[in-house]
């Protein structure tokens, strides 16, 4: 990648490049185990969606897509990891990506360079600044923020403190820059801490997933953060980690009362978005198909028929195409990107930005042989303006 200028008062200095290695789902090795959970009765509490309604600064929609190129609506949909600021403004201000995300192995010295900010006020379009922090082992700001309680040990506290918890980082992301928290994770696990799901599940109680889950999503509403909820449909009683491997989940039999329920409660939340995992459902997807290829999947959480949530019009990512084994021995990045694509997503989500421009062509390419209509991409690109609008803007 050739170096580039940096803009006039961006940055102080150069920063080191890092290879950003952690994804965005951050599974751990572990393996499921069985949570055998009497299901509790839904409260009529539980089945409303939050009605509280954070002020937050809005920004307008851009909407004149008939004035945008081909590929800046592709590079608009993309959520890519980056290596450093410089790498970070090279694929913001040069190809126009519409999501950055802030990884494990370089969120310490982007975060403490405090240059997020500036970069999304100088971005060409309003920029999503992405990150992982749910908590306990899946945090990333803790060398910068201090330490987060996990899901599990929030479970235990107050669902008012936890709110409160959630707020404060909130307000801590938003001055450092970032947008959206990828979390909370809605997955329903009785799994030890330190397997694939473990303590990054609140319970394995789905009632209490929705408490606490909705508690967390409105603190990071508040302070102004769109909430991700993942990994659909369910991770909970996964057959392993899909860094590794395939992994499969139970049938939609058993899924529909049980992992499907914190979303068929939670994604009607305005100004959330969900997440897809690579997770081989039966009755889901087809024989050997990750969720994040089938159109199944996608199919199910839009209608919301069959699982008993509401249709779902917003905004749908993926896992991380670029570093686990349950995409990565079957398809190369742009391949992989482009099939989510197909199948149903809106922003494809990957950890490096070596594979940008390749992936781009591969998608350009799709839109002008009509695999990928153009009415699908306009769809994609509205869902992620409007995302973008609703908590605010690059200011």
């Amino acid at each position: 990648m050739a170096a580039m200028k940096f803009r006039s008062g961006l940055l102080a200095a150069a920063m080191s490049t890092v290879m950003a290695t952690t994804s965005a789902c951050a599974l751990l090795p572990g393996e499921s185990s069985d949570p055998s959970v009497q299901q509790p009765t839904v409260s009529a509490a539980s089945e409303q969606t939050s009605t509280s309604s954070p002020k937050t600064d809005t920004c307008p929609i851009h909407t004149e897509l008939d004035s945008m190129e081909v590929r800046t609506k592709i590079a608009q949909l993309l959520t890519v990891g980056v290596a450093s600021a410089e790498d970070a403004m090279w694929a913001v201000n040069d190809i126009n990506v519409g999501g950055i995300f802030i990884g494990s192995d370089v969120a310490e010295p982007i975060l403490a360079s405090g240059q997020l900010p500036e970069l999304r006020r100088q971005a060409p379009f309003p920029l999503m600044v992405t990150i992982d922090e749910e908590g306990g082992r899946v945090s990333r700001m803790d060398a910068v923020s201090g330490p987060l309680p996990s899901a599990r040990a929030m479970a235990q506290m107050p669902i008012e403190e936890v709110r409160n918890l959630a707020r404060m980082r909130g307000e801590e992301m938003k001055r450092l820059g970032i947008t959206v928290d990828f979390a909370p994770t809605i997955d329903v696990s009785a799994q030890p801490d330190d397997d694939v799901i473990g303590d990054r599940s609140f319970s394995p109680d789905p009632q209490v997933v929705i408490d606490y889950a909705r508690a967390f999503a409105e603190g990071l509403l508040e302070a102004g953060i769109t909430p991700v909820f993942k990994h659909f449909p369910g991770h909970g009683r996964s057959t392993g980690d899909s860094h590794q491997s395939a992994v499969s989940v139970p049938p939609i039999e058993e899924l529909r009362d049980y992992e499907l329920r914190p979303f068929a409660q939670l994604v009607g939340m305005p100004r959330t978005a969900v997440m897809m995992g690579h997770l081989d459902a039966p009755g889901i997807t087809a024989p050997g198909e990750p969720a994040s290829m089938s159109p199944g999947a996608y199919d199910l959480l839009r209608s919301g028929e069959g699982y008993g949530g509401p249709p779902y019009n917003g905004v749908i990512f993926t896992d991380d195409l670029s570093g686990m084994r349950a995409i990565t021995d079957h398809y190369t990045v742009p391949e992989a990107v482009l099939q989510s694509l197909i199948a149903g997503a809106d922003s494809p989500l990957w950890i490096s930005t070596a594979e940008l421009v390749p992936t781009i062509d591969i998608i350009e390419q799709a839109v002008n042989d009509g695999r990928y209509p153009v009415e699908r991409l306009d769809a994609s690109v509205q869902r992620m303006s409007e995302l973008r609008s609703s908590n605010g803007c690059n200011e």
